[in-house]
């Protein structure tokens, strides 16, 4: 309790705690209901891998690090052997869904804009900040579906997350494992490494090449690591700060814009799982590239506009 009674611990920072906490014992609720479920042929190591990730998202803070360390890498063991697996899930059937829109109707969409309410409020006119705020969405959101049909119960929601999580399996962990992976790239002095090796191709003072450079690779980087907030980190020390900043570029429009061009990686890499695999195994689809095919042309028309936008408006 020393944490939530610290004054010096913002008040956002103590909501999303608890929702750490309840996000943890969901993923082991995960984890227990996989290894009850006889249908599941990797009951036990599902259970191994979920059961661990919960523990470390729900107490990761007041387990040593070194402890944390070891259930993480007890964790990937039974993902890295392919014994994470789901079982034969009850889901809604095709006439329940059905009767429930029926019901509902596009009114469905008001709890997901509920979430993204909160989060404006959290971040615009609160000191929580927009996470916590989205988290604040999440049980308004809930709130909102159970008054829509009150056979939402609790328990549905609980169910249907584990269903959730068991379908996606590891994949879920990925952008978690990103997002650090580029705060470990910049601790590593890779964007000096970068910058090093750009600086030989950019002419100095140009400013015009310095955009072009910063935004394809801003693409290709996400690309690599799957994730646009870890590659600005890395790019921007390369390349954004030495050859476009430095030279009297708006710092507000190149770091919006850079973002954008790295979400154009974003759509052409597996390694974003959740937005180019996790379809895919939600959907059942059979060709496992498919979702990237269809955004090919999206991408590379977009990275055009984007960079001569950025031009433009710098």
């Amino acid at each position: 309790m020393s944490f939530f009674m610290d004054p010096s611990v913002t008040i956002g920072t103590k909501i999303l705690e608890v929702f750490y906490i309840v996000m943890g014992l969901m993923v082991i609720y995960t984890g227990v209901r996989n290894l009850k479920d006889k249908t599941n042929p990797s009951r036990y190591g599902t259970c191994m891998f979920w059961g661990l990730l919960g523990v470390v998202i729900a107490f990761g803070r007041w387990i040593p690090a070194m402890i944390d360390g070891v259930l993480i890498v007890l964790m990937v063991i039974p993902a890295i052997l392919q014994r994470v697996k789901k079982g034969e899930s009850a889901g809604p059937s095709k006439d329940e869904s059905e009767r429930n829109f029926k019901k509902i109707g596009m009114k469905i969409f008001i709890p997901a804009l509920a979430i993204g309410v909160c989060a404006i409020i959290g971040a615009l006119f609160t000191q929580i900040g927009a996470l916590a705020g989205c988290s604040i969405g999440v049980i308004v959101s809930a709130i909102i579906l159970m008054a829509f049909n009150h056979a939402n119960k609790p328990l549905v929601f609980l169910n249907d997350s584990e269903r959730l999580l068991s379908a996606m399996g590891p994949l879920s962990m990925l952008p978690m494992l990103l997002a650090s992976l580029g705060a470990i790239f910049t601790a590593a002095g890779v964007g000096d490494v970068i910058s090093k090796l750009v600086g030989g191709l950019i002419p100095k003072g140009n400013v015009v090449i310095g955009i072009i450079v910063f935004a394809i690779g801003m693409m290709l980087f996400t690309m690599v690591m799957g994730n646009a907030f870890a590659a600005i980190t890395v790019l921007t020390v390369g390349i954004g700060a030495p050859f476009v900043l430095a030279f009297g570029a708006d710092p507000a429009v190149v770091g919006v814009l850079s973002l954008t061009c790295g979400y154009c990686g974003t759509l052409l890499t597996p390694m974003a799982a959740n937005f180019n695999i996790v379809p895919v195994a939600l959907l059942e689809m059979k060709d496992r590239m498919g979702v990237i095919k269809n955004q090919v042309v999206t991408a590379l028309v977009m990275i055009v506009v984007q960079i001569i936008y950025m031009l433009i408006a710098s």
